[in-house]
């Protein structure tokens, strides 16, 4: 990914509104831009992205109108879960977090459309891939 434009939101570290291209030197990928916004605090972290049209971006950004560029957006917050103990042993205190994770995927433009097998194992593929490249991120033994 190939950072385009950052927008820092706030005073703490990494709180910003990112437009990420996917890898440049493959041409058919050009045409569409990942729209991303971090977000950190002491309740938590969020992270929500969305696939955007090349073309609908440059029009945004050189002042155009916003309201018909279709965002499908993702993401995950995670949130402590609110409980401490002294499992890590003596003086040690552990707590738990809570990963939300959720996506939107247009699965068929067809309104009556039907949903597919293929379907449901794509979204359960994303699915737990997903929440596996997170948990290795955070050394996550659970």
């Amino acid at each position: 990914m190939q950072q385009m434009l950052r927008i820092t939101k706030g005073q703490l570290d990494g709180n910003s509104v990112t437009l990420l291209r996917a890898d440049h030197t493959n041409s058919h990928l050009n045409s569409i831009l990942i729209l991303q916004e971090r977000c950190t605090d002491r309740s938590g972290a969020m992270v929500v992205y969305a696939p955007v049209d090349f073309p609908a971006m440059q029009l945004v950004i050189g002042g155009g109108d916003s309201t018909n560029v279709a965002l499908l957006q993702s993401g995950f917050v995670i949130l402590p879960d609110g409980s401490s103990s002294s499992a890590g042993g003596v003086g040690h205190k552990t707590c738990g977090s809570l990963l939300t994770v959720a996506f939107q995927i247009l699965v068929n433009s067809q309104p009556t459309a039907k949903l597919t097998v293929e379907s449901v194992d794509t979204a359960y593929n994303l699915i737990s891939c997903t929440i596996e490249k997170i948990r290795a991120a955070l050394h996550c033994d659970v």
